[in-house]
């Protein structure tokens, strides 16, 4: 399998700058963009089932969203439990959902039931912070990355 770039002749492309190269391993098929997602290891689907931060939160550690995890905090966007906050006690990587504390149904044996939540459709409120999430947090935080290039002066001189 070879991995890598393809080079296009500049005369087939038509003007297309952005079209130079494009990677072998990238499909724009529907269908294999399907079996990739459904198929994706664990370790992926940690990153697909992300969530945003809350206001109060993207404002403090300057990112939009993050890998969701166990002992989070999460107000419900979307859905029949719209509005509902509560702690998030599972990460269901296998079946794409969360559950969330107090979420559930009542079965007709008795049993409660823990209601599944897309990662989408709920905003981070409070963070589980450790070691590691805030290495993550470090890294993806914007203002460090936009500084150095603001932080310089150029003068702009014309030429002529």
């Amino acid at each position: 399998m070879h991995l890598g770039v393809k080079f296009y002749a500049p005369e087939k492309l038509d003007g297309d700058a952005e079209a130079w190269m494009r990677s072998v391993d990238v499909s724009s098929s529907r269908r294999k963009n399907r079996k990739a997602h459904f198929s994706a290891p664990s370790s992926v689907r940690r990153k697909i089932m992300s969530s945003s931060l809350s206001k109060e939160l993207r404002a403090k550690y300057n990112t939009r969203s993050l890998p969701i995890r166990k002992d989070d905090e999460v107000r419900i966007l979307r859905g029949k439990y719209k509005g509902r906050e509560g702690k998030v006690t599972q990460v269901y990587r296998k079946k794409w959902v969360i559950h969330v504390d107090r979420v559930q149904r009542d079965k007709s044996n008795g049993a409660t039931s823990p209601i599944g939540i897309h990662p989408s459709k709920v905003v981070i409120t409070t963070i589980k912070l450790d070691k590691d999430r805030r290495a993550i947090l470090d890294r993806k935080d914007r203002s460090k990355t936009a500084q150095p290039a603001a932080a310089e002066d150029v003068e702009m001189v014309d030429a002529y």
